[in-house]
């Protein structure tokens, strides 16, 4: 009977031996997820291409303004853009000389000193008089035109008051253009899926007739305070590029408009006009891409094909 006893004790204290190893022996600690890397901006993808960027309602003076600014001077040495188009809100809350300093100099200072030269166009924040400031490249003008290479031309215009006068002007300098790449800017988008603001109804009555007639092919704004690209409306591509210094989260609404948004962080464009292309990518204040794409220029032919097609709306 002993012997059984011993015998009973010997197996229970084999069986256990391993039980108690298995649960001594900690769990492999789980790897962390890894976090998305952020993208070098893209060299240019054309030798002869003209390469610009676009920043929106960036004048604000705050921490959020100096990260974009960051990544803006960071992206040249590979994009190496020839100017930067301002959409306007270039001065909030004031335009003094501590205003122009804080707002603007300061923070681009790397990109002014190497010659890099912003054009403006006038917000609904901004005062008139900032027309008259050298380093906006308005010369004294609310609007204006500049031809930066052969074959582009691009028209500022002050979407405040888009008046008779402005809107002569707009023809005159259109039907004299014969450029390739007919580039238009200004502060209020024709179209837009945003829920403060939306589409500016009454500034597309004026513009789209006139831009479809002279063959524009693409028009940035800003004013939201957020990305979006919209989908070609009537052959013309449009942008929305007004959070290089104010963000409105979640103020983009799910419409037919929209090809790409982004309203969960601020954000500049950098932009490519090759020979028969638009590239594009544009960028946030953490350096990362959150849209890009290579865009077909429409050819005279097609412009007018679609000119006449229903553009998508969405609801306001």
């Amino acid at each position: 009977m002993s012997r059984l006893i011993v015998a009973f004790f010997l197996l229970m204290a084999g069986a256990s031996a391993p039980m108690a190893q298995q649960q001594a022996t900690p769990p492999k600690p789980q790897q962390p997820a890894q976090k998305p890397t952020a993208r070098q901006p893209a060299p240019p993808k054309e030798a002869d291409s003209l390469k610009f960027a676009i920043i929106g309602d960036s004048g604000t003076g705050s921490s959020a303004q100096y990260a974009v600014a960051k990544q803006l001077i960071d992206a040249r040495s590979r994009f190496p853009y020839e100017f930067v188009l301002m959409m306007g809100d270039n001065l909030y809350s004031g335009s003094g000389e501590k205003d122009y300093r804080k707002k603007f100099e300061e923070p681009y200072k790397p990109i002014l000193d190497a010659g890099i030269k912003f054009y403006a166009a006038l917000g609904n924040h901004d005062n008139s008089n900032e027309r008259m400031y050298k380093q906006f490249n308005m010369n004294g003008e609310r609007f204006y035109t500049f031809k930066p290479k052969p074959g582009v031309r691009i028209f500022a215009l002050d979407s405040n008051y888009m008046d008779r006068s402005q809107l002569d002007w707009l023809v005159k300098e259109l039907t004299a253009s014969g450029s390739d790449w007919k580039v238009v800017f200004f502060h209020h988008p024709l179209y837009s899926s945003g829920e403060t603001h939306g589409s500016d109804d009454k500034l597309r009555e004026q513009l789209e007739p006139l831009f479809l007639k002279h063959g524009v092919d693409v028009v940035f704004a800003g004013h939201e305070h957020f990305y979006e690209r919209l989908k070609p409306q009537k052959g013309i591509y449009y942008f929305i590029s007004g959070g290089a210094g104010k963000l409105r989260k979640g103020d983009i609404s799910k419409t037919e408009l929209t090809a790409k948004a982004y309203d969960t962080g601020y954000h500049f464009m950098l932009v490519e006009l090759g020979k028969s292309a638009l590239n594009f990518e544009t960028i946030n204040q953490e350096g990362k891409v959150i849209d890009s794409a290579t865009l077909p220029r429409f050819s005279d032919a097609d412009k007018k094909k679609m000119a006449t097609s229903i553009p998508t709306i969405g609801p306001r």
